[in-house]
């Protein structure tokens, strides 16, 4: 069997084979108080996320209901080492063997991600330990005021306009970025920061985060390695650089960097973790382009410091310690001292380049690790920086073996501006030069087009840097409480249901798995996910029906309550497919889809030449078919949901007279058998059903909305320059 898609959820649940969702709830232990946080940070407690063990039967019956079997399972770093270092949380980790284990009976399967936003809970997003930030010097009381981060995200906060969508923002303030860049090159630009192990031995701060790191993640994969549903391990969520390569100490790059609310430059940071108050730009939304600064403002008035006196540091910048910059006490104000310190080698002056020198050599280490106590067929999920392609240099050489590639897609324009309609932009294609015009789109026709394009752009982007090398998307999904949260008021999921429609249909067009952000039984109406202002989950238990009204057969409808726009979910998608997929389109308003695949071609030099070009081409739709093993098999197997062919008869185009089909509802399962399977054979099949489903919406577009408009202003002009023109015909 050979299938070049897959999709998930994030948990984080998969499956496509189908995609399922990821869990924020993942990121926020279960006795988070937001009153007391960032308090009593060594005795919280993840067991029981995403759901406690009794309730897993509920949860993992309803995901195989709905084709989502491939499932990205969220651990975070504090989550199994909140303690200190080296003192592990060993009822959690059991409470996750437990739970991973009982997946086989749903027929699920696994990859277990490491996951962070904006380093730590402590610094406004989730991840990594209390402790890291006091290894480094910070102090966790003393970051909001001078700006070093954002907290009131994770505090419950980030519903209200003012706030919304300032998280992500804290990838560039003082203590992410400091605790990113000492995590990935502390050997090369904090070389004076040497921190004591628990054993008494001095190392730099790199090797006491990244072997912390490692050895949690050893033991995560001593855990659970062995299961039988656990198929591979993803190192970390969404990286980043943190100031590495930053080209400017007087700026972010506005292309890669979200600027909205203050957002203080590299070395306004520094100077308002010193405790000095500092003047600060503020951004706000606008158009065309996302945001514009529109004041300043003096912020830490109170001379509040980031850094712990008792610390490493003690008290002091840990940039003025390394002479990055410094403050001029005759005029009372700061000077940067070396302007390129975070682009350059400081001890060689040799450029650096993040990926080569720092994320790629880390990859290769944590894979060495993780396959050293399971085995060497487990896969690897690695993913670039979000919104960037993936990395040419990213060579052979460089990556570990049987790896797959995860990076995150999401509409940009509507995850800024939390609102979906008829008109959609490809933000991608604009932060990378394209003709605005070109980049704005109408309808749900256009939307379809706009998300495929960028997805396909995404997907072939990891095709021509690494070639044949399974690409995943490891992460996208949709707000529910886009266009100011009318549908909690309505119970109407119309543009939530056209907008996943829309990228599901870019990801289907573009033949590549994905996992869907995401499924959290904790989310409410009123709180969304309960985290930076997030509200993702298309399912909520307080919606859904009590455990003891459920059937778990894989055909009962009591399954489903508790979900939103379930339609646009829940697709047919080829599971198994003897063959290489070349071509998959689904319809949701006729329940109609189209799948088309080939049969392996022998390596002769011709085949080989062909899937040369193919190669250097990167066409999702038209993939190498000579480097692949022969068929075992001649069955294909599509998903196909109760939901859509339950009392329906489903009609099966384009087989030959010696094929045969067969729908098993109990299993969900179509499955073909072709007679000819010649190599370089193409099969291509349309199912449909009968009766039609109710149709969903239009799928409108430009000329549907606005052609007779155009038309009749056309025929006015036409007719008004004929009204001129005649008295000189005549």
């Amino acid at each position: 069997m050979i299938s070049r898609t897959a999709s998930e959820a994030s948990f984080i649940l998969v499956g496509q084979d189908q995609a399922v969702p990821d869990d924020p709830e993942h990121e926020s232990p279960v006795n988070h108080d937001h009153d007391s946080f960032p308090a009593n940070h060594a005795d919280v407690t993840f067991v029981g996320r995403p759901f406690p063990l009794h309730e897993a039967p509920d949860h993992l019956a309803r995901l195989r209901r709905w084709g989502l079997t491939f499932i990205r399972f969220l651990i975070t770093w504090e989550a199994v080492e909140h303690i200190g270092p080296g003192q592990y949380d060993m009822e959690y980790l059991d409470y996750v063997r437990q739970l991973l284990s009982m997946l086989p009976q749903y027929g699920i399967v696994a990859f277990v991600a490491l996951h962070q936003d904006v380093w730590s809970r402590y610094t406004g997003g989730s991840g990594a330990p209390a402790w890291t930030l006091e290894a480094v010097g910070f102090d966790l009381y003393g970051l909001e005021e001078p700006g070093a981060a954002w907290l009131k995200g994770v505090k419950g906060g980030g519903h209200t306009e003012e706030e919304r969508g300032l998280w992500p923002c804290g990838y560039q303030k003082l203590a992410a970025a400091t605790m990113t860049t000492c995590f990935w090159a502390g050997d090369t630009f904090a070389p004076k920061l040497r921190v004591k192990t628990r054993h008494g031995i001095e190392v730099s701060i790199q090797q006491f985060l990244q072997d912390s790191f490692l050895n949690t993640w050893e033991l995560i994969a001593r855990t659970v390695g062995d299961l039988e549903a656990v198929i591979g391990f993803e190192m970390m969520n969404e990286p980043h650089r943190g100031y590495i390569e930053l080209q400017s100490m007087h700026a972010f790059d506005y292309n890669t960097d979200l600027h909205l609310g203050h957002v203080p430059t590299a070395f306004q940071s520094f100077m308002l973790g010193a405790g000095h108050p500092t003047a600060v730009g503020h951004w706000t939304r606008s158009f065309p382009m996302p945001t514009r600064l529109t004041s300043q403002r003096v912020i830490n008035t109170a001379g509040q410091k980031a850094w712990r006196d008792d610390g490493p540091t003690e008290g002091k910048c840990l940039w003025e310690m390394h002479g990055v910059w410094g403050w001029d006490q005759k005029k009372n104000e700061g000077v940067v001292l070396r302007e390129n310190y975070f682009k350059r080698d400081p001890s060689t002056g040799r450029d650096i380049d993040w990926y080569t020198d720092f994320y790629f050599p880390l990859v290769q280490k944590w894979a060495a690790r993780v396959r050293g106590v399971t085995s060497e067929d487990k896969i690897v999920f690695t993913e670039p920086i979000p919104n960037e392609f993936c990395p040419a240099s990213w060579t052979l050489e460089r990556r570990p073996p049987n790896m797959v590639v995860a990076p995150h897609w999401y509409d940009l324009n509507t995850l800024f501006n939390k609102a979906f309609g008829n008109f959609t932009v490809n933000v991608q294609g604009l932060s990378r030069g394209m003709f605005p015009l070109r980049a704005f789109y109408w309808g749900q026709k256009g939307a379809r087009e706009n998300f495929t394009l960028q997805i396909r752009n995404l997907v072939e982007a990891g095709y021509r840097a690494l070639g044949e090398t399974p690409v995943v998307i490891g992460e996208c999904g949709i707000p529910m409480d886009m266009n100011k949260g009318e549908a909690f008021e309505t119970d109407r999921w119309d543009w939530q249901l056209k907008m996943m429609d829309a990228m599901i249909t870019g990801l289907e067009r573009s033949l590549v798995g994905f996992t869907l952000w995401n499924y959290n039984p904790d989310n409410d109406d009123h709180l969304g996910d309960d985290w930076n202002g997030e509200n993702f989950s298309w399912f909520s238990q307080k919606r859904a029906l009590p455990t003891s009204w459920l059937d778990y057969k894989q055909t009962s409808p009591t399954l489903d309550n508790g979900a939103r726009i379930l339609r646009a979910v829940v697709r047919p998608y080829p599971a198994k497919t003897a063959g290489i997929p070349l071509r998959f389109e689904y319809e949701i308003n006729t329940g109609q889809f189209t799948f088309e695949w080939a049969v392996p071609e022998p390596a002769t030099e011709s085949a080989l030449a062909a899937d040369a070009r193919r190669v250097a081409c990167a066409s999702v739709n038209d993939p190498p078919r000579a480097a692949h093993p022969p068929l075992k098999t001649n069955k294909t197997e599509i998903f196909l949901p109760s939901q859509l062919a339950h009392g329906r008869v489903v009609v099966v185009r384009g087989l030959t007279p010696e094929d045969c089909y067969v729908y098993d509802e109990a299993r969900q399962t179509l499955m073909i058998v072709t007679h000819k399977n010649t190599p370089g054979t193409v099969h291509r099949i349309t199912v449909s059903i009968d009766p039609l489903p109710k149709a969903a919406f239009v799928v409108n577009d430009f000329w549907s909305d606005w052609g007779f408009h155009v038309l009749s202003a056309v025929v006015f002009v036409l007719s008004f320059v004929v009204f001129l023109l005649l008295p000189y015909v005549l």
